[in-house]
């Protein structure tokens, strides 16, 4: 969902939801698309939950009037979606050809977004970087090539796409691409110091490089919009940052509630805090110290002041208990555990598929607010909520699609929001729900649905709305009606 403006929550009026390349798209092969990391990634034995792959996924590729169908039924005014990287320069290189039938797709795609009354948001970047480039210099890890190469592929799009798209993210989720990815081995490319994962990585060092690289490419992307394309094309930009709620595992103990915010900058203001303070946070300086790049007058010149809007991502919460001691090398969290129930044995949330997540409404309200005071009460949009079902993809189709768990999910945290704007001053703009439909979960496979829609992956990837589809929309109504009322 989308939600513009927000006077007293009278203007909420769209419905908006996500999704991103690698997960619905497929056609892996097709049109001149190149292989990402994913691509390879997911043909490692034992990487991915059942052998799965993007290969075919939703297969949205080809079914793009389906998509954009469904997005009608939905009632959807607005979609936010990622764009292959690959599918525009195969190679990835700003010396690599660009893919013509790659822009040509993603052309007519938006055409007929807007043609159907829907608004594109457009993510440059969904994790899935041409594996070309991972293989030429390393990725991520070289960071002037990445950063002269992310810059020239956010030019073309600008150049393809600006004057029809009026809301662009650099990046989404930084902290995934550099922990994931080169600290836990989980996602691609898998690097990591564990060595039963992967014979490659130093998960000491690399994720705060990679981290240090993709915020200096947010950085170039936002300034040649700015300089080349904004005043032309009106739009805005922002980067996407992931991040939950930290809760004291014990709230009588100063070192746990003093973690709890220590947490939230390792995970979110280690990217928010150069753009919007010019720094990283202190924490994560006194626990790394040099194995934290260090800020170049010029890079920090592109960075600081980068944000024409908050990004944020968010599903869940978390009990947090200070460790004693000094960190281990490869601690990522800032020298903490991070918990699911509290010191009386309290769950944070209801259990769901995700071992990582369990709901807390209340957490989504406070993390707003929290935010607002850190970075002096900036727009925020919520560019992804949403939620797994404990055992979803095991239930059969008449019981999975009254999903009613999800729904109050949606009920619950859209009330937070709406809280959060009215009771607690948070600038909240905008609100999608992840996801529109049911896609390749990345390391679980499709072992774990988000959607909003099911995907029936066995036959043909037909789609049908499930009971949130249809709900969500009526949230938000009630709310419109409950707001004007005042």
């Amino acid at each position: 969902m989308f939600l513009h403006s927000f006077p007293k929550l009278a203007n909420i009026s769209t419905v908006f939801f996500v999704v991103s390349s690698y997960q619905i798209e497929g056609a892996v092969n097709e049109d001149g698309r190149g292989p990402s990391i994913w691509d390879t990634f997911c043909k490692i034995p034992g990487k991915i939950a059942g052998g799965a792959t993007g290969d075919v996924a939703c297969d949205s590729y080809h079914r793009t009037h389906e998509d954009i169908a469904l997005l009608k039924e939905c009632g959807a005014k607005a979609y936010r979606f990622s764009i292959s990287w690959s599918r525009i320069i195969p190679l990835g290189g700003r010396n690599d050809p660009v893919n013509e039938k790659g822009i040509q797709h993603y052309s007519k795609f938006i055409d007929d977004l807007h043609a159907a009354g829907i608004t594109p948001l457009v993510t440059l970047f969904h994790w899935d970087l041409p594996d070309e480039l991972d293989k030429r210099y390393g990725g991520f890890l070289n960071k002037d090539e990445f950063v002269a190469d992310f810059a020239n592929y956010a030019r073309v799009l600008f150049n393809a796409f600006g004057s029809r798209v009026k809301h662009w993210i650099t990046f989404n989720e930084p902290w995934c691409s550099s922990v994931l990815g080169y600290n836990v081995g989980q996602f691609a490319p898998g690097r990591t110091s564990d060595r039963t994962r992967n014979p490659v990585g130093d998960g000491s060092r690399e994720p705060w490089i990679v981290g240090h690289s993709l915020l200096v490419a947010h950085g170039a992307a936002v300034k040649i919009y700015r300089e080349e394309f904004k005043a032309q094309d009106g739009g805005e930009i922002a980067i996407t940052l992931n991040g939950d709620w930290a809760e004291p595992w014990d709230p009588e103990n100063p070192a746990d509630i003093e973690a709890c915010d220590r947490k939230i900058e390792f995970a979110i203001s280690w990217f928010a805090d150069p753009i919007y303070h010019g720094k990283y946070p202190d924490s994560m300086a006194k626990q790394l110290g040099d194995r934290l790049p260090k800020w170049t007058p010029e890079d920090i010149a592109l960075v600081h002041g980068s944000n024409d809007f908050y990004g944020m991502n968010h599903y869940c919460a978390n009990y947090i208990k200070a460790k004693t001691g000094e960190p281990d090398p490869n601690d990522v969290a800032g020298n903490l555990e991070i918990l699911l129930q509290n010191n009386k044995g309290e769950w944070i949330g209801p259990e769901t598929q995700s071992p990582w997540l369990r709901p807390s409404a209340i957490g989504f309200r406070k993390l707003l607010k929290w935010l607002s005071d850190r970075y002096n009460h900036p727009k925020i949009y919520v560019t992804e909520n949403g939620t797994s079902l404990k055992g979803e993809n095991d239930l059969p189709l008449e019981q999975l699609l009254q999903d009613e768990f999800r729904t109050q999910y949606f009920r619950d945290y859209v009330g937070a929001m709406a809280d959060a704007y009215t009771l607690d001053g948070v600038n909240v703009r905008g609100y999608m729900a992840w996801s529109l439909m049911d896609n390749f979960e990345w390391a679980e496979g499709y072992e774990t649905r988000f959607g909003v829609t099911y995907v029936d992956y066995e036959n043909g990837q037909k789609r049908i709305p499930k009971q949130s589809a249809k709900a969500i929309g009526q949230i938000f109504k009630e709310y419109i009606e409950k707001s004007s009322s005042l």
